[in-house]
């Protein structure tokens, strides 16, 4: 067994969605998630069981010679850790869009498999031309479920979703051109391969900045962002999920994986300018929550000031950094699910995104209520949360780099904490007279395997941290060579 066949799972589980039926889509989507998360688990546990285990479990054949493109799924730490967040997100996901009556659901549910097919392709892949390839194909499916089963005015989601296409295809092709250059040096698109490319300092500017624009477009990154409130709040629930708590993370993963390692003296030497540029990000995500009315759209901000100080950390290159934003990855992958998961239950009722328009929730659903201030309190990394290990190990590693940048980064938990208790306050306090019915099974039981996940490993992370921690030290490893 390798993790080719997690991949293998997904695929095979969108074509027999996408033949079920509206009646049975749901279930065989959930049920082939479920499994693939159950392999991606497995893996894992072999990972640290099984000697040599990133060869014993990894995949490797030809597929085509010329240019030189292998089938290589390589299984290390940070690309399990990345497919575990990808296949245990997916099933919730999934349940979380059970009481929603989507027309064609047999295609909807097909698309969310295979989005997480091309999501999971894109952290398991060591061959650069590959991982591109999955790259844009997670596009593909998002395009159509943002188009198709999206809310608001029909003209407007449409141009909020093509706008967001265009970029981030637009912005992928920059990164395409760096792997073609890199393989005209080097004959080959695999990682270890690229890393020793040996490009002049111009050259690496040019390979550094073609990357950068793919993955600033797609976290997003400031001035690249204009894209993402708009399609958070017109896309349906599941999507906006699948955009906040996996795909933007395939970004954020590549800056690690893929950019840095490549282009490492022009980042050691200009790190300081993207750091800065992150950190800018997380005080301008974190004024525009404050301002929202928009429920989606404050959530929206404020998953883009969360995803800055990660980016911060990464550009950081220390270890602090990486294994900070590898955590903060994992962490708000399941809080931001949580958040929206939340959003759209409280649309259901009052079938309202207006903050305005809420209130009094609490007194008519104590168990709502519960988990979402439990969800609000760890979207602020309250101590013995997920979240509060990966915010506090990337400030650590601001403080390495620059004391005054971590001090700014560090506003993200005081303004964050202002604006989501406020927003609670609004939404669920007060004297509201509408009727609001409580959570069901269902949903219930997403909120509770959130709400675990973000609890346990808030307590207790060291099985996390020793799954990523040697891969990105042999990261480090190679950039400080190379450097």
């Amino acid at each position: 067994m390798n993790v080719s066949l997690i991949l293998v799972i997904l695929l095979f589980g969108a074509l027999a969605t996408w033949y079920s039926g509206d009646k049975w889509a749901s279930k065989v989507a959930l049920a082939f998630s479920t499994v693939a998360f159950g392999v991606t688990a497995f893996l894992t546990y072999r990972f640290f069981t099984v000697d040599n285990p990133t060869v014993t479990l990894s995949f490797s054949k030809m597929w085509i010679a010329n240019p030189r493109v292998v089938l290589f799924f390589k299984a290390d730490g940070l690309s399990l850790a990345m497919a575990l967040l990808t296949t245990a997100l997916t099933p919730i996901i999934i349940l979380t869009s059970f009481a929603n009556l989507f027309p064609r659901k047999a295609s909807f549910y097909g698309l969310i498999l295979f989005m997480a097919f091309a999501m999971a392709g894109t952290f398991l892949s060591e061959d650069g031309f590959l991982y591109y390839i999955f790259w844009e194909l997670s596009l593909i499916p998002i395009y159509f479920i943002a188009l198709m089963w999206g809310g608001g005015d029909a003209e407007e989601r449409k141009k909020a979703v093509v706008k967001f296409f265009i970029y981030t295809f637009a912005g992928s092709l920059f990164m395409l051109l760096a792997f073609i250059y890199i393989y005209q040096r080097t004959g080959s698109f695999l990682a270890f391969n690229l890393y020793n490319a040996r490009l002049n300092e111009t050259e690496e500017m040019l390979i550094f900045l073609a990357f950068f624009l793919a993955y600033a477009i797609k976290i997003p990154i400031i001035p690249f962002h204009t894209w993402q409130a708009n399609v958070y709040q017109k896309a349906p629930a599941a999507g906006t999920m699948l955009l906040s708590g996996i795909m933007l993370k395939m970004a954020l993963f590549s800056i690690i994986k893929w950019q840095l390692p490549i282009a490492p003296h022009f980042a050691e030497k200009y790190k300081y300018i993207f750091i800065a540029l992150c950190v800018a990000g997380v005080i301008y995500g974190s004024i525009l929550a404050l301002k929202q009315t928009n429920l989606k759209k404050l959530l929206a901000y404020s998953s883009l000031a969360h995803v800055g100080l990660v980016a911060a950390g990464a550009y950081t290159m220390t270890l602090d950094g990486f294994r900070g934003a590898v955590l903060q990855m994992l962490a708000h992958g399941f809080v931001v699910v949580g958040l929206f998961f939340a959003a759209e239950i409280i649309e259901r009722r009052f079938a309202t995104q207006e903050i305005a328009d809420m209130g009094g929730i609490r007194l008519k659903t104590p168990v709502f209520s519960s988990m979402f201030m439990i969800l609000v309190l760890a979207s602020v990394a309250l101590p013995s949360t997920f979240n509060f290990v990966g915010e506090f190990e990337l400030l650590y590693s601001l403080a390495q780099a620059n004391i005054w940048m971590a001090v700014v980064g560090g506003l993200t938990i005081i303004l964050g904490a202002f604006y989501m208790l406020r927003m609670f306050q609004q939404v669920m306090l007060g004297d509201g007279t509408r009727a609001f019915a409580d959570v069901t099974v269902i949903e219930g039981v997403a909120f509770v395997l959130i709400i675990a996940v973000l609890l346990f490993f808030g307590v207790y992370p060291k099985p996390l941290v020793e799954l990523v921690t040697p891969t990105l030290n042999e990261l480090l490893t190679y950039i400080k060579q190379l450097r």
